[in-house]
């Protein structure tokens, strides 16, 4: 069996060599306005979400309440318990770094178009994914920066609720909003040029990244990160993953699910958005120290489920009906 790199992990991978070499267009005081770019193409983000959401799936998913209950407290509850876990052996400000990064990882809400995608390749219950991927994201709004704003606190960083929320309003829900009221004009030529609002989507988290690793490289911000930190980092990623996977999957085969709503329950379970990553490190982290290498945990995650999650889509693909080998 072939299998092929994501080109939107090769993109990434590109996008941070060019910031090694060129990092004076993404710094604070550049001639190009990114900051603006990016903010107005999030703006733009959501509210083409907006437009392609479909109220009917949602509220057709409702129903389903124990899938959505088990995939919503494994990504804002299980998730971050396991972090925590790791608490008491932070010791250094790097480690405290890291260890924040990897909290932040944990609290972000799941993803929907991979979510939706390797779902309907494993042939699971894909109007149920769509319902938890598109949920998932209005609960992160509020339970995200809950996690993430007790350990910044507690570092004595500038950490202002009622700012937060109002930018993630303001960010993410009144686009939201507006899409879904001008859905009427918009919804059919939303999902005729779904692939190129994709394209769009992944051109402005490049774009994200691309300023975060500007500064990182900028400031010398990555010179103390040594090989060893960065596979000790791939290996706990990975680790993470598999535990929430095997744990969604023993609770799905308690809770007697079909074979559908258990691979729903374990794949839109395990994932984590960096659309909402890269918007919610803008917001929660723009007075923190050492935030450049907040979005790594992240990133590397994001390669990573993508790459294990293909491949058991894949082998889920080929199964016997109703048997998941």
């Amino acid at each position: 069996m072939k299998f092929k790199i994501d080109r939107f992990i090769l993109a990434i991978i590109a996008t941070i060599i060019f910031a090694y070499f060129f990092p004076q267009w993404g710094i604070e005081g550049s001639p190009f306005p990114i900051s603006t770019v990016s903010s107005i193409g999030f703006f733009l983000i959501f509210f083409f979400y907006g437009l392609k959401l479909s109220p009917k799936q949602i509220k057709s998913g409702l129903y389903n309440w124990k899938l959505h209950v088990l995939v919503q407290l494994s990504t804002f509850l299980l998730f971050p318990l396991l972090i925590l876990m790791f608490y008491p052996f932070v010791q250094t400000e790097e480690q405290h770094s890291f260890w924040l990064a990897l909290l932040f990882m944990a609290a972000l809400p799941s993803t929907v178009s991979s979510s939706v995608v390797m779902v309907s390749v494993a042939r699971g219950n894909v109007p149920a994914a769509i319902f938890n991927a598109s949920i998932s994201g209005i609960i992160g709004i509020l339970i995200t920066p809950l996690w993430v704003g007790l350990f910044i606190e507690k570092a004595g960083a500038d950490f202002d609720y009622g700012s937060i929320y109002m930018n993630l309003i303001l960010g993410i829900i009144l686009p939201v909003i507006l899409g879904l009221m001008l859905q009427k004009y918009g919804h059919e030529l939303a999902m005729k040029y779904s692939k190129q609002l994709t394209l769009f989507d992944k051109s402005v988290i490049l774009l994200i990244i691309y300023k975060s690793f500007s500064d990182s490289f900028y400031n010398n911000i990555f010179i103390d990160i040594n090989w060893f930190d960065l596979a000790l980092l791939f290996g706990i990623v990975i680790l993470i993953f598999f535990i929430v996977f095997y744990i969604i999957g023993l609770i799905a085969t308690k809770l007697k699910f079909s074979v559908e709503d258990k691979i729903t329950a374990q794949f839109c379970g395990t994932k984590k958005s960096l659309v909402h990553g890269t918007i919610f490190y803008k917001i929660l982290f723009k007075n923190v120290a050492a935030s450049s290498v907040i979005l790594l945990p992240l990133m590397v995650f994001h390669a990573s489920q993508i790459f294990i999650i293909s491949i058991i889509a894949s082998k889920l693909a080929r199964r016997e009906e109703h048997i998941i080998q």
